[in-house]
């Protein structure tokens, strides 16, 4: 079957590579997911679409109701496992933490009178990372380091939909985003840039009669990050609706270091330090059991394990639904490695 499907695909690749006005069908990843079979099948074979065609009319229901945004948000693939967010919205504490092999070292410390950017406040930055992956994807411009986006718009993708109480919330996120001061090797390993650096450099809200705006520039630093080609992972927008401080941790360190393994293991003292948690250690294992036998995390599935008197949970990805974009993306990842090979 798997090679079947590679020989249609391959047909499918060689008819776009003929056919320039529909070449977007399948280099730009960033296609809504809702691209019905009817547009692609004068491109791919009949065969492909049917793989889809089943699971398309349900998929555009439920994209529909959730109101998934065109641009996929996008996380910073340097930043997901290591400890730069507190897991809880009150943390004063700094969070010092320094890897085993000793090169990646990192302080966060909040700005006197205010707490920690927290994984929550993150939503914002995942959601603008998504914005610049699309300027970079569509190659139009270099991509700005300063964002202005339509309130209306942020809040939707982010799941907020009390507007009063969410704009006050947008707005304190902003603020801690901005007064959390970092101090790490990562992407500074020549120190250029000092310690007093945060996530964003500057925020400011506009509200006009026909137009209310939220405009955010990032720090340096982060931009960096964020323009180094293949920085970025997408996420799942069923991470928006987390409200779990340690399970949208969990998500992101599933989503970096899976990759396109079946599963991983982790110990349980090894996602503690990568946590940053400033709960104790026994605290953390209790809720991290808890966690396990609810087991729904988007994407990923977690267990739980026992080897001796080393405690461990295993990440195993859920099965896809055979959407257009995960066959090309599964077909595509299978070239890859078959050339690294050769």
């Amino acid at each position: 079957m798997r090679k079947f499907l590679t020989s249609i695909l391959e047909k499918g690749l060689e008819r776009l590579k003929k056919t320039d006005n529909k070449k977007e069908i399948l280099c730009n990843k960033e296609t809504d997911a809702q691209v019905s079979c009817l547009e692609i099948s004068s491109t791919f074979p009949e065969e492909i679409c049917a793989v889809v065609d089943t699971t398309q009319e349900k998929q555009s229901k439920e994209f529909s109701h959730k109101g998934i945004q065109k641009s996929p948000a996008r996380d910073i693939m340097n930043l997901m496992d290591s400890p730069f967010l507190a897991l809880s919205k009150k943390r004063k504490e700094p969070i010092i933490y320094e890897s085993k092999d000793g090169t990646c070292k990192t302080i966060i410390s909040a700005h006197s009178k205010h707490y920690l950017a927290s994984i929550y406040d993150w939503d914002i930055i995942i959601f603008v990372a998504g914005k610049i992956q699309k300027i970079i994807n569509n190659m139009s411009d270099i991509p700005p380091r300063t964002i202005t986006i339509p309130r209306h718009e942020i809040l939707k993708a982010l799941h907020k939909h009390n507007v009063n109480t969410q704009q006050r919330e947008l707005e304190n996120s902003l603020h801690r985003l901005k007064r959390t001061a970092i101090d790490t090797t990562i992407c500074n390993e020549d120190g250029r840039y000092k310690s007093d650096f945060g996530f964003i450099d500057s925020w400011d809200y506009t509200e006009r009669k026909d137009r209310k705006e939220i405009r955010i520039t990032l720090s340096q630093w982060l931009y960096d990050l964020i323009c180094i080609k293949g920085a970025l992972l997408k996420v799942d927008n069923a991470y928006f609706e987390i409200t779990s401080g340690l399970k949208k941790f969990l998500y992101r360190t599933a989503r970096k270091c899976v990759g396109y393994q079946d599963s991983l293991e982790f110990s349980i003292k090894t996602l503690y330090k990568k946590s940053g948690s400033e709960s104790s250690f026994r605290l953390f294992k209790s809720k991290l059991k808890g966690i396990v036998m609810q087991d729904d995390l988007p994407e990923y599935s977690i267990t739980w394990s026992t080897k001796g008197n080393l405690p461990s949970v295993i990440f195993r990805k859920r099965q896809k639904i055979n959407t257009l974009e995960n066959v090309v993306e599964e077909f595509e990842h299978s070239r890859k490695k078959e050339q690294s090979s050769l």
